[in-house]
């Protein structure tokens, strides 16, 4: 009769959070590194030539694919929304003509409540998921972290359409963020490595059935997005070096480079169509959004204390941004943990406030006369000017920023040589209701980006600088906008050299780099005094182990050793089936040391690593031996690397598939070829800093400690050890990473 081992009892969990100060996260990493097991190097031994060049040319053609479909759900995105943005805009502005007040409000309202509405619904019942930017989602993927349902179908399918009417239901919101994301699972539906229930089971699809590839195609899927979102190829592919991805290397670089490409290439055919008016209420402005390039653009020593100035305070109120989104968001949690129906109450609750603003607002601002300029002519429809309630040759400010698509509010704010086309009392109150609204609308079960909403504010806060130092400065308004919006994204985003390189593609304008430069340099330090970026302050409120770049100040002051737990699960080289069954029963650990022992070796001896996953394919095979011998030809005959490949989406074997006799329980299996003989180890006397440092650039999820002294059994030291936040043990699951 099978008799469950005594040494492999599972720890006590609150004892080891008490030990390490970690946070306990049920969420699990991703197997980075490659697994250099037999079976793994007989499978690149046998490959032909002629394999590794359709791998290659796969690998290329699915960059292509990402383009092609990012570059298409983009344009897809804006067409929809200025076309239904654009009818819901044009049935008010035709109420508001006729004088009929209360039936222009109603249209309004109704109209953005029930987008609103059908948007917080896919939200609520289809994919939870999709909800808020899905950058901080997409930057945790990249980091090594398989958080549930964020690259699902269901995902991509509501963040699409979620994004297209919420945006178009008039929030503070941008299709910005969400392209990001809807870009990562284009990737990954396409780097599933075929799917035998829809029949795509491809033999070239199969070498994708890695974590790593997979990575790879997210990074790059990250980077179309957000050249589709900005129409910014090469700022999208420096987004994913800057600011998404956690590793990176001169290859993808290429691949990433070439999948934005693709993106420009789809957009300017598709907007150049739209040329010819077939497009409906799509604006025809090209692959350069906000064109500020005829604008005079020298400037002076009293124009840099200017830039200065809009540097430190954009960084103040970023700073400020980024705090009260935290608290709004830790606020909106606990309404919606009550369930579908408060998502969806809170978000009509914000549209109906938005709505109110949006309409209401302009009320309060007088009319002014329309330029007599007769190459600019004001319009009820589109254009910088809106008449509102006012009446022929006169127009609305606060209307033409409120009753207009976001992206048209930003072209208004960064319209050159029209200095005085907004006032100064217009200009604060544009800004305090966008800064606030901006804060409450994030949060909410909506798709919804950031970087829209910054812009907005950021525009409007820099152009009411503008007129300000008019007296000193000579820079145009519409530059002073530009610069403004620069310092609002970088004191909320905290990125740098991303962010110049897409607002120099969003506006054309390469002579103002050096104050864009500038101004985002000095946003970014004041900013970093008081707090984190935005994305980063999101990931660690939503609780994923994203796991940073640098060691924290007191790891310097440890070493491995100290931070190493036991006792430790592991396994022999060849090793009873019942011992292995109680082991994947009893814990929940991704990896196990194998270690041989005399008399198979002369001292004991660290084999590697073996995974769970690849223990349930040998397991469910019964590849089982009465004596425990060594047996691994027959292992490697038997199976190929491909049967241990991971199945997309979480879809792999789970324990419950098994079906292991009793007696079976009593035979062994040879671990030998399953298992990777060349796991990353560190001495037990390095650094728990450089140990860090190590694991993070290589992207690993396990890693062994060794004794220095080479007369101490290696098993007593191979224990696990744990990076505070940042890792999970093999006893312990600890925020995403295990350790060993």
């Amino acid at each position: 009769m099978y008799k469950e081992p005594l040494l492999t009892k599972r720890r006590n969990t609150t004892s080891q959070i008490a030990i390490v100060g970690a946070n306990v996260c049920s969420i699990e990493s991703l197997d980075y590194e490659i697994v250099e097991n037999e079976l793994f190097k007989q499978d690149w031994r046998s490959r032909k030539k002629a394999q590794i060049f359709q791998y290659v040319v796969l690998k290329w053609a699915l960059a292509l694919l990402i383009g092609l479909g990012t570059g298409l759900v983009g344009f897809f995105n804006n067409i929809a929304v200025e076309n239904i943005a654009g009818f819901k805009l044009l049935l008010t502005s035709d109420f508001m003509s006729k004088k009929k007040y209360f039936k222009a409000f109603a249209a309004y309202a109704g109209c953005n409540i029930g987008l609103a509405a059908a948007a917080a619904a896919l939200c609520a019942f289809i994919a939870p998921a999709a909800a808020g930017s899905g950058i901080p989602e997409v930057k945790a993927y990249l980091n090594g972290i398989d958080a549930h349902s964020i690259l699902a179908p269901s995902t991509l399918f509501v963040k699409i359409f979620g994004s297209i009417l919420g945006v178009s239901a008039g929030f503070v919101v941008g299709k910005e963020g969400p392209m990001v994301h809807t870009g990562a699972c284009i990737a990954s539906l396409l780097g599933q490595g075929g799917s035998r229930k829809y029949h795509l089971t491809w033999s070239w699809l199969k070498y994708f059935k890695n974590d790593q590839d997979r990575r790879d195609l997210i990074t790059c899927g990250a980077a179309a997005g957000v050249a589709a979102a900005f129409r910014a190829p090469v700022g999208g592919v420096l987004f994913a070096l800057e600011e998404a991805a956690s590793w990176w290397r001169s290859a993808l670089l290429w691949r990433t480079f070439f999948t934005t490409a693709v993106v420009a290439i789809v957009l300017r055919t598709f907007i150049e169509y739209c040329w010819t008016g077939k497009c409906g209420l799509f604006g025809q402005g090209g692959l350069i959004m906000y064109d500020v390039s005829a604008a005079t653009e020298t400037y002076s020593g009293p124009d840099i204390l200017a830039v200065l100035f809009l540097g430190v305070v954009g960084g103040i109120f970023g700073s400020l941004y980024n705090y009260l989104v935290d608290k709004v968001l830790r606020t909106y949690s606990i309404i919606n943990e009550k369930g579908a129906r408060f998502k969806i109450l809170l978000v009509v609750t914000i549209c109906i406030l938005t709505t109110c603003c949006s309409f209401g607002l302009p009320w309060f601002s007088k009319c002014i006369p329309c330029p007599t300029d007769p190459a600019v002519t004001c319009s009820t429809e589109s254009g910088n000017f809106k008449r509102f309630q006012c009446q022929s040759g006169y127009y609305n400010d606060l209307a033409s920023l409120f009753l207009n698509t976001n992206d048209d509010a930003i072209r208004n704010l960064f319209s050159t040589s029209t200095r005085d086309e907004f006032r100064i009392s217009s200009l604060f109150i544009f800004f305090a209701a966008i800064y606030c609204l901006g804060i409450i609308t994030y949060g909410i079960a909506v798709p919804s980006g950031l970087f829209i909403p910054v812009i907005l504010a950021g525009a409007c806060y820099g152009r009411l600088v503008g007129r300000l130092f008019a007296s000193i400065s000579k820079l145009d308004t519409g530059l002073f906008a530009l610069l403004g919006a620069a310092s609002f994204l970088g004191g909320t985003m905290r990125m740098t050299v991303s962010l110049c390189v897409i607002l120099l593609e969003l506006t054309n304008d390469l002579l103002l780099l050096p104050l864009i430069m500038l101004v985002l340099l000095v946003s970014k330090t004041v900013a970093d005094c008081f707090n984190k970026g935005v994305y980063d302050q999101i990931v660690k409120l939503k609780g994923l182990p994203y796991m940073e770049a640098h060691a924290e100040p007191y790891m310097k002051h440890l070493a491995a050793r100290d931070v190493v737990s036991g006792p430790l699960v592991t396994f022999s080289g060849i090793e009873k089936v019942g011992n292995i069954m109680h082991a994947l029963r009893t814990t929940g650990h991704n990896g196990f040391p194998v270690i041989d022992e005399p008399p198979f070796t002369d001292a004991s001896e660290l084999c590697g690593i073996v995974l769970r996953s690849h223990l349930l394919v040998l397991l469910k095979g019964k590849s089982f031996s009465r004596n425990q011998v060594h047996c691994g030809g027959e292992i490697l005959r038997k199976y190929a690397a491909l049967d241990f490949a991971k199945a997309g989406s979480g879809k792999g074997m789970k324990l419950e598939d098994l079906n292991i006799e009793e007696e079976e329980m009593e035979m062994y299996v040879d671990l030998h070829p399953i298992t990777n003989a060349s796991p990353y180890t560190v001495v037990e006397t390095m650094s728990l800093a450089k140990a860090a440092i190590l694991f993070r650039q290589l992207g690993l999820r396990h890693m062994c400690v060794v004794p220095k002294s080479q007369g101490v059994t290696s098993l007593s030291f191979c224990n696990s050890f744990v990076f505070p936040g940042s890792c999970i043990l093999l006893h312990t699951h600890i925020d995403g990473h295990e350790v060993i």
